[in-house]
């Protein structure tokens, strides 16, 4: 039960991500995201960043009381969300917006990624962005990225 409660959340988390993303931050908290679609060199705090702290407060409360609690679906969900957290920050932060340069990853997967996020990042403003998921963007970018190369022969075949 609790990995499955962990696998569900964690999957959830992109469509909760995706939503909160397009009418919250790009709706009633814009002022916090704004910030965000402003080109800046190197690590600068954003009030964006908040929203980190917002996910991560579900995510601890879910754990403690799972734990406390014996209740393994919530002690899983918690750290299902955790584990998305995680992974949107290495993906958002690493590899798209290269705040913290310790990995550069260029698979046609990550590709597909950066190119929708740019996208995104084309309008500055609340209203006109497009894709506001993070780790499944619309599939026209996986077949623009994703174009497998001929079979090569090797010696040994």
């Amino acid at each position: 039960m609790w990995i499955a409660s962990f696998l569900l959340s964690f999957l959830f988390m992109e469509f909760a991500a995706w939503a909160l993303h397009k009418y919250v931050m790009h709706g009633v908290l814009w002022w916090l995201h704004e910030d965000h679609h402003r080109v800046r060199k190197g690590y600068v705090y954003q009030k964006n960043d908040f929203f980190a702290i917002v996910f991560a407060i579900p995510s601890f409360f879910f754990i403690l009381f799972g734990n406390i609690g014996n209740i393994p679906p919530l002690e899983g969900s918690g750290y299902g969300i955790m584990a998305y957290g995680f992974i949107y920050f290495l993906f958002h932060e690493v590899v798209i917006h290269r705040r913290w340069k310790f990995m550069d990853l260029n698979s046609w997967y990550f590709k597909a990624i950066k190119e929708a996020h740019r996208h995104h990042h084309q309008v500055n403003t609340k209203e006109g962005a497009t894709n506001f998921g993070m780790l499944l963007p619309p599939l026209k970018y996986f077949k623009k990225h994703f174009a497998p190369g001929p079979i090569r022969k090797t010696k040994n075949a």
